[in-house]
This record gives structure tokens, sequence and C-alpha cells, in this order.
């Protein structure tokens, strides 16, 4: 079948009728017609039509022998370096569309299961490890171009290091018993954005070595497997207004809790179970990480040139550019994309082939960007509250503007070199970046994006090559190596 429109992403996910809960109630009716769901999955069945747009079919899918049809390119396993740019191209097109904003727009989990499935020898010849049936994923993603989303984290009752999260009764999610038909889950996992919204559940582990067995596995099921509940957060969704609030609108991703009651994971669905090793290595070997920084980071890259837009946007609204301070302020942003920029090509270029015949990105660059952005974003968004100022506080509606008032706001709200209208289409804008819910969910979603940041700093310390420079200032000084 391959890439899909729009519209049967939209009536695929209505006929899966997944168990939803917001605000206490669980959601009937179609899942799309849902104000806290409708702008986000509109968005992304656009994302979805863009794969079929004549101008740019070329840069968003390719072809397969064993397929009739185009297939998302995100679903690419990349074998050159040639292969990886056509990858961060496609990447491009979709977060230019979201402006960088959805950061589960279908790519990241396309990604995440064609590196997992590029990795399946990793799997070959161990315990309870099923290396077919990732593949047989992959396989069957591609075909169906479905969607996913996925949940790495425990829930947060106890994070002290000594923690093994063993309790009678499950809360983190866990085996408890298996049978001829599969495994049965009982538990929760955190933080499944835009739960219930997609076609299926990618569900890992991220363990350590301390971490009890039944907690060890890795599988996919279809988000209307019976006992599966997603349970959300407060919406966002401003209102529908795209002029009172222009992004929350369009691109509020829910972030959910993932309840599974008594869940039959069928063997088929199945790739680890109980073997903490496997699962150790399948998260930290394979190139899931590799590829899942590229995409971050290229999307991270088209964010941070909205924000850029966004600043000087309203310096230019309200003529404050030939100010010093101002200047020093978007130019901090200026470095911070280009820094991005550089790192993100620099991995390319430092590519290599790793055992399995698969281009990999080099991790050492990517992972260098992944600190820097959890760093520079918040304060790109703090840029932007300082540069608008009051005007980011007192902001009328577009029902004011409709109203009787309007010529008090024509007359009193408009800008340099913008009517009023406009100015505060601006100036909206930047507060539903930066400040409403929307916005600061953004913030703390970057902030944590990768996981932990001191953790992220101390993997690139632990991991980055430092041991030839200490090798010369030890031959500089005359050291004895051996001691």
């Amino acid at each position: 079948m391959g890439i899909i429109k729009g519209s049967e992403f939209i009536e695929r996910i209505d006929k899966l009728k997944n168990e939803i809960w917001i605000d206490g109630d669980k959601v009937s009716g179609k899942i799309s017609e849902h104000p806290a769901f409708k702008g986000v999955l509109e968005s992304k069945a656009s994302l979805y039509d863009l794969q079929s747009d004549p101008l740019l079919k070329n840069e968003m899918t390719f072809l397969l022998p064993e397929f009739e049809e185009p297939i998302g390119l995100s679903y690419l396993i990349p074998k050159t370096k040639e292969d990886l740019i056509k990858r961060r191209r496609m990447i491009e097109h979709w977060a230019g569309f979201t402006n960088g904003l959805m950061g589960r727009s279908p790519d990241y989990m396309n990604t995440a299961i064609m590196s997992f499935a590029a990795s399946y020898p990793l799997l070959e010849k161990r315990e309870n490890c099923f290396p077919e049936n990732i593949k047989n994923l992959y396989k069957r993603a591609m075909e169906q171009d479905l969607s996913f989303t996925h949940t790495f984290i425990t829930p947060q009752v106890n994070r002290s290091q000594f923690n093994l999260g063993i309790t009678k009764e499950p809360i983190a999610a866990r085996v408890i018993d298996k049978n001829n038909n599969g495994l049965i889950i009982k538990g929760a996992r955190l933080l499944a954005t835009q739960g219930g919204l997609t076609d299926e559940v990618f569900v890992i582990s991220t363990p350590g070595y301390l971490m009890d067995s039944s907690e060890a596995f890795a599988f996919s099921i279809p988000s209307n497997t019976k006992g599966l509940r997603f349970i959300c957060r407060e919406s966002f969704v401003g209102g529908e207004s795209t002029f009172t609030h222009p992004l929350s609108s369009r691109f509020e991703e829910m972030d959910t809790l993932i309840v599974f009651d008594n869940v039959l994971v069928p063997w088929d669905r199945v790739f680890i179970y109980d073997n903490v090793e496997a699962a150790y290595d399948f998260m930290n070997k394979s190139s899931f990480h590799t590829f899942a920084y590229h995409q971050v980071i290229t999307r991270q890259i088209v964010k941070t040139e909205f924000m850029l837009g966004v600043a000087q946007l309203l310096v230019e609204t309200i003529n404050i550019g030939e100010y010093q301070h101002i200047q020093a302020k978007l130019s901090e942003i200026i470095i911070g994309l280009e820094t991005m920029k550089a790192l993100l090509e620099k991995s390319e270029n430092d590519a290599r082939i790793d055992q399995w015949g698969i281009m990999r990105p080099s991790i050492v660059s990517l992972q260098v960007a992944s600190n820097i952005f959890p760093i520079i974003y918040p304060r790109f968004s703090e840029i932007i509250q300082i540069i608008g100022a009051s005007g980011m506080v007192s902001l009328p509606t577009e029902k004011d503007f409709n109203s009787k008032i309007s010529e008090d706001l024509d007359k009193y709200l408009q800008g340099t070199n913008r009517n009023a209208k406009d100015r505060i289409k601006i100036f909206r804008l930047a507060w539903d970046l930066t400040m409403s819910s929307f916005g600061t969910r953004q913030t703390q979603y970057e902030r944590y994006f990768f996981g932990d940041p001191i953790r992220l700093s101390s993997s690139l310390y632990n991991n980055y090559p430092i041991g030839p420079h200490v090798e010369k200032i030890s031959k500089l000084l005359n050291l004895n190596l051996n001691e």
C-alpha cells in the first residue's frame, strides 16, 4: 500500500476507538473531532499529504523492489552519506510545516522503527529474543504507513538510585504472566506523547543492569488493544481561533500516561522479554540513539529558525533594531542556530558504516548538539519575552477585533509599520510560543527531550575520546605514561 493520505490517517484513527481519558471523562465519538485532538490530528494529516505532493514526492518518498507503491522516506535505512542527506531533507520538509513544534511528527517514530530493525542482529541467538518480529514490524509499518507513539519511562514513584521498583501490585509496567498466546503486562508507563492518537504503541525498556527482568521487554501493539488506557494531562489547546491561539490550535501534542490493565501482547508482537542484557544492548548498542538524535536535531534547527524569525518580527514591529543590546540578543539566537547546523553537518560528514552496513552519522557531534539545545532553547524563549516586554501581556483576541471596540484597538495598538491587527497577530504568536501553557510546555519538553541534561553531559564526557589529548600533553611534559 505504501504512503497514505491525510484523510486515510484520520479515518483509521477514528475507527480504532482507542480508550482515551481526559479531564475525568472517557472520549466518545470520533477522536478527530474532540477539541483537544482536532488541531494536531489535522496538522498530522497535512504531513501525510505532503508525501503525495507532486512537488515534494521525490524528496519525501523512496521505492523498494518488493513494494509497488512509494514508501515514506523516514523509513529509509541509509547505506551512504547521500542517503543521510536525503533523510535530513525529508525531515526538514515535515519540520518546516510544523515550525519544529511537533516533537512527535511521524518521522520520529518511523526513524526509531527503522533503527531498531536495522540493528536486529543484536537479538539473534539470544534467549527470549525474536529478531524476526522487529523486521516484520518494520515491513508492516512501511506497507501501511503506520503511526506510532512510544513509551520508555517508568512512573516517578521513587527515583532513588537503589530503588528496584518492585512492589506486590505493579506500578511500572511489567510482565506478570505468560501463556501460549503471549505476555501479560500490568502497570503503567509515562509520557507517551500523542498517546491514543496513533495506530500503535511501541514499548521498550531503558534498563540498567539492576532492573528486574520482568521489566526488561520490547514490543509493539495496536493502540486499541484490550486493557490499554491512555490518560491525558490537561489540554493546552487555548481555542480553535488561529488568530488568538496560532500555535496551540494547530500543534498541541497531548502527553499521556499509559495504563496496561492485564494487556495481552501476542508472541508475534514481542521483540524481547525477560532478558535484561539483551534489552540494554537493544537500546544502547542499536542505531536508535544515533538516528533519533539526527532526526530531532534537524527538527530543532528548524524550530530555532522559527524563533529567530519571530524575534526579528517583534524587533521590526516596534522598531527597536537600532539598540545594541537587542542586536546582541538576536545574535545569541544566530550563534545557537549556526552552531547546531554545523554540528549536524559534521555528523553527516563524519558518518561511518557500522557492523551491519548501515551509514551512521557521528554520534559525538550529535551528542554535543543534544547537550547544547536544552540550554539555549529556554534562553531563546526568554529573549523573545524580553523583546516583547509589556506588549506580551495585554493582548486582545480575535473577538475583540470583531466587536465595537475595534476602533480603539486599531488606534492604540498599531505598530511602527503594522496595523493593529497584524501587530497583535505577531505578539500573540510570540506569546503562544513562549508564555502560554503550550509555550511553556515546549520549553520543558526541549529541556528533557533526551532525558536528564546532567546524564546527557555525563554520557558525553564518558564517551568522548579525550585520551589522545591527554597523551599529547603527557608527551610535552615527558611524563611516565606507565604510572
